[in-house]
């Protein structure tokens, strides 16, 4: 039976220093240069993952190709998952691809409903997404953020309803936060530092930061 690890686990195995975790699984960006070196990595990758019976996600673009793993079986990292990114970073080596892991992150759209059974029909019709939980709607495609209901007793007054999750690597959170307070924003917030910061651009409208942070339960 497959079971669920930590993203302190899965850090601490060896041979994944090219991946980070962020929302929905571990991650990486390898930088191809060109699009001919991207087709050869996700040649690869796609032999390893036949081979393993385990798939990962993949972005191919001009410039570089992303990686995303994660077991859906059990809702999170697996070692499976350590299994597969050991590898796929092996074998871009052979390459002469370089990991940027510094490139990785994971956009989520929240939106705060007093009665999220009302609001989320209307949105999964308008998105074409489905359901993921009870809380959240995904892209069956895997191309587009996600969104996440937030139930709230009241409404924000003053405050947009959305506000945007991004998800970075532990390493890059505070360098992000300080890139948005440079760039015109304001820190609402550091109580949930190192998890999560949240920002407001000049005119209120929100973000979190959320740099991961290891935990036991893989959270």
């Amino acid at each position: 039976m497959t079971e669920r690890i930590s993203s302190r686990q899965f850090h601490e195995a060896g041979g994944v220093g090219d991946w980070r975790v962020v929302y929905g699984g571990a991650c990486t960006y390898f930088r191809t240069g060109s699009f001919r070196a991207g087709v050869a990595l996700v040649d690869v990758i796609s032999d390893l993952a036949e081979a393993a019976n385990h798939h990962p996600d993949i972005d191919l673009r001009y410039p570089g190709v992303t990686v995303r793993l994660t077991t859906h079986d059990v809702g999170g990292l697996s070692a499976l998952d350590v299994q597969l990114a050991q590898r796929i970073s092996a074998a871009a080596r052979e390459l002469g691809i370089d990991a940027d892991p510094s490139a990785v992150q994971s956009v989520q759209v929240s939106l705060d409903a007093q009665a999220r059974d009302r609001v989320m029909p209307f949105w999964r019709a308008v998105l074409g997404y489905r359901p993921q939980g009870d809380e959240d709607l995904q892209d069956p495609r895997a191309s587009g953020p996600s969104f996440w209901f937030q139930e709230v007793s009241e409404p924000r007054a003053g405050q947009n309803r959305f506000h945007i999750d991004v998800s970075v690597p532990e390493d890059q959170g505070q360098a992000r936060v300080a890139a948005a307070i440079a760039a015109g924003g304001h820190l609402v917030s550091d109580e949930h530092a190192p998890g999560w910061w949240t920002l407001a651009d000049p005119d209120g409208n929100v973000a979190d930061v959320a740099a991961w942070v290891d935990s036991d339960d893989g959270s």
